[in-house]
């Protein structure tokens, strides 16, 4: 791996684990390990079937102190990863497993699973930010409203059948019962936003979510800020024009969007809702979201233009 600053990172200590319920886990446990052990002498390969073993198979290897983190599967392992080796000399390679990889859509590392593994040992290193919600960590975007619902629809058996078709069959499915609601939104600045009659308020911390869609046009997981936008409760029409614009992120000039950037908001909604952070219901409003600026150190292929590495900053 090279990075773009100076010094290489140490890599004599590797832990691997790959979430082997995911689509392709099985086939990448012996590409990942034949790759890194032609670089490391210790490359520690813990395989996964989901769920808390995933969880627990995560924190024994961070307990390691590996130098390098390899984690295969989908957003919200990543997420998971990400969490608890944000803030500590861990690299973070990311191995694409799921059905979205929407965090490697953003950094530019590839969907064939070969060339994945090759990033591993060919690419640089860079930091990026994380974004927070109360506290836990999330890569893409976190939301309320109608993701939770679409996340809720979006079962392993839909994703065996549909692929990355899943997500416009689960938001036409959730779309169909959906109840607007209210929120407001408190600016660190002290600026309060009343919105009425919503359908979904999103707070991005990267570039892509839900299957390749773009948060805003110039979203950046390295800019330090976040990319907040609510959609009002519209006609169907209003919707299709939205639903069109949501591949380019140009959903934010819409009439029927309120966007803003922020480097942390508060949102509070007339009843309590849920909210899903990289597709995992993990929280409940009120709650803050706030980014973590340069918290993760991650590999990605040579070219990528998502990122780099920084000197530290404090927010």
């Amino acid at each position: 791996m090279t990075t773009d600053c100076s010094t290489q990172p140490r890599s004599d200590r590797v832990s691997v684990v790959v979430n082997t319920a995911s689509r392709t886990g099985l086939r990448a446990l012996p590409l990942v390990e034949a790759a890194l052990r032609s670089v490391s002498d210790d490359v520690r390969v813990r395989p996964a079937h989901g769920g808390g073993e995933l969880v627990d198979a995560l924190q024994v290897a961070v307990a390691d102190e590996p130098d390098l983190l390899v984690v295969g599967g989908g957003d919200g392992t990543i997420a998971c990863a990400a969490g608890l080796v944000s803030r500590t000399r861990t690299t973070l390679g990311v191995l694409p497993l799921g059905t979205a990889n929407d965090f490697a859509r953003t950094l530019e590392i590839p969907s064939v699973l070969e060339q994945a593994v090759a990033t591993l040992t060919t690419g640089k290193v860079v930091d990026v930010d994380l974004g927070l919600v109360d506290g836990r960590a999330y890569l893409n975007v976190a939301s309320v409203g109608l993701s939770v619902a679409v996340t809720q629809r979006l079962t392993p058996g839909l994703k065996r059948r549909l692929g990355r078709f899943a997500y416009p069959a689960a938001t036409l499915a959730a779309y169909r019962s959906h109840r607007p609601f209210a929120a407001r939104l408190e600016l660190e600045d002290g600026t309060v936003l009343e919105l009425r009659d919503l359908m979904q308020v999103a707070v991005g911390n990267g570039r892509h979510y839900g299957g390749g869609l773009t948060v805003a046009p110039n979203a950046s997981i390295d800019d330090h800020l976040l990319d907040v936008y609510a959609v009002e409760q519209g006609r169907l029409r209003d919707h299709v024009s939205v639903a069109r614009l949501l591949r380019t992120g140009q959903l934010v000039e819409h009439d029927r969007v309120h966007h803003l950037t922020a480097r942390r908001i508060r949102i509070v909604t007339d009843e309590p809702l849920e909210v899903n952070l990289d597709g995992e219901i993990a929280a409940r409003t009120p709650a803050t979201f706030e980014v973590d600026r340069n918290a993760l150190h991650v590999v990605v292929p040579v070219g990528s233009r998502a990122a780099r590495m920084d000197q530290e900053q404090t927010p």
